[in-house]
């Protein structure tokens, strides 16, 4: 006797609510809850197996594909440590954590790690000797702590959340500055082949780069409200850092020498980014390469069939394993009822067999993108689904492209940028770069910041800047953000 169904739908639609719409995929496709702690999360398991392929890919593709090294070091940072480094401390006290002398019974308050470059760079200090020492090119994957957050969003802002975090040491400036921008644009085909998210590559401005650098670089995504997502950096840190921490080596001249650092990092920001961008009014959409269970199959049972139909779908899921298939037999539910449930949950593609199929030795595909079905005869089913499966991730970041295509705005003049950031689009337009004019453009337009100069992009002879009038330093996009 089937039991009786519970509508598990979203209720907001996505073009009217997405912040209610997003909260509800979240937590209904059963990726992430609230967790009881203000400003904390749940990572549940159908959320974790995406971060592990996420995970998974980085460290074959990035971080063994550059010889840099897997790490791990103390969640827990010395005051003074902060301090060394005036720039870094002051950019990041408004969001550290800190343990009391009282607490910790140590001479010293203990920061939570809100970032690791001190407290790695201190056991840098004493493993870097010699230039046969470097580069040196460490990766770690952890957690970290930014107090200041309030209003938690899932993915997106958190007190605490999981990222990796490399930190490189270099001779010379440019092997430094070119690595430093190798990384980046990993960044972006990581965020690309993986989860099918277009993303702008270039320098932020002064006044949105990381405390302590030099220069930043990012990967920016643009979300289908208009809203900009920063969703990886790297940092070009200079000699500051080294300075600071004593971080010196015998060169081959045999003087003593003060090296150059970088550092980069994602989080699971990533997959707050791509939830928003790919998913629908049915609930998630995961792009295949991400996605734990690349198939679901759903045997159509009629009781006179029950068990010719069983044996084939079991027969199939041997033969697809490969895409690690969820078999939902359960005599509980209806058809439609698991449609429902795999939809929310985002399994790209769903292999239906009852007994008309089976007397025509086929099956159903219903791809998860655009619903689109799929008569296969079983005999090419192997062949069929890895195209299907290339098909929907190429179809999913065709349309997040066109996202970003249809809402960029290339402003003429300072009217446009204030009428193009209040109907939520992202501008390009020719910028000073000063602080202060930034200053002036968040205030005018309501919120809106710079998310990145892209590398590409010149500027035409004689540009301004649209909002102050001076000569203009680069092209920069401005938008609202997350």
């Amino acid at each position: 006797m089937p039991k009786k169904e519970k509508n598990i739908g979203i209720t907001a639609k996505k073009e009217e609510n997405m912040p209610e719409w997003y909260e509800q995929v979240c937590l209904k496709s059963e990726v992430v809850d609230f967790g009881t702690v203000k400003g904390t999360m749940v990572i549940r398991p159908n959320g974790y197996a995406i971060w592990e392929n996420i995970k998974e890919y980085f460290n074959e593709n990035i971080v063994k594909a550059t010889n840099a090294r897997n790490a791990y070091f103390p969640l827990f940072v010395p005051e003074s440590f902060f301090h060394k480094e005036s720039e870094h401390a002051e950019g990041f006290s408004p969001e550290v954590a800190w343990l009391d002398k009282e607490v910790t019974g140590e001479g010293e308050r203990l920061a939570i790690r809100p970032t690791s470059e001190t407290i790695m760079y201190d056991s840098y200090s004493r493993w870097i000797q010699s230039y046969r020492d470097l580069p040196l090119k460490i990766n770690q994957w952890c957690n970290v702590v930014r107090w200041e957050t309030e209003a938690t969003k899932l993915f997106l802002r958190s007190r605490e959340f999981l990222w990796q975090e490399g930190h490189c040491v270099y001779e010379t400036k440019k092997e430094c500055k070119d690595e430093t921008i190798k990384y980046i644009n990993l960044y972006a085909k990581l965020s690309e082949e993986l989860l099918a998210l277009p993303v702008l590559v270039g320098k932020k401005s002064e006044k949105e780069k990381f405390a302590g650098a030099k220069a930043t670089y990012a990967i920016e995504a643009l979300m289908p409200d208009g809203k900009a997502l920063q969703c990886g950096t790297s940092h070009e840190l200079g000699q500051g850092f080294a300075k600071a921490f004593n971080i010196r080596y015998l060169g081959k001249d045999e003087k003593k020498k003060i090296p150059w650092q970088n550092s980069w990092g994602l989080s699971t920001r990533l997959i707050g980014g791509m939830i928003m961008t790919h998913s629908d009014n049915k609930g998630l959409v995961l792009p295949p390469k991400v996605a734990e269970n690349k198939l679901v199959i759903v045997p159509i049972i009629k009781e006179e069939k029950t068990k010719e139909i069983l044996k084939k779908a079991k027969d199939l899921k041997n033969k697809l394993k490969k895409f690690n298939p969820i078999f939902d037999d359960r005599d509980e539910y209806t058809p439609g009822w698991k449609y429902n449930e795999w939809e929310m949950k985002g399994i790209p593609l769903r292999l239906e067999i009852g007994p008309r199929d089976i007397a025509k030795d086929q099956a159903v595909l219903v791809r998860r993108d655009t619903g689109e079905k799929n008569f296969v005869k079983t005999k090419d089913l192997i062949k069929k689904v890895p195209k299907i499966l290339e098909d929907i991730h190429k179809n999913l970041l065709e349309k997040a492209g066109k996202i970003i295509k249809d809402k960029t705005i290339t402003a003429k003049k300072w009217g446009d940028v204030v009428k193009s950031i209040r109907e939520r689009k992202l501008v390009k337009m020719p910028f000073c770069g000063e602080e202060e004019c930034e200053d002036w453009i968040k205030d005018k337009t309501g919120g809106a910041t710079s998310r990145c100069s892209p590398f590409d992009e010149k500027l035409k002879k004689g540009e301004k800047c649209l909002q102050c009038g001076k000569k203009a330093k680069y092209t920069a996009y401005f938008s609202k953000s997350y």
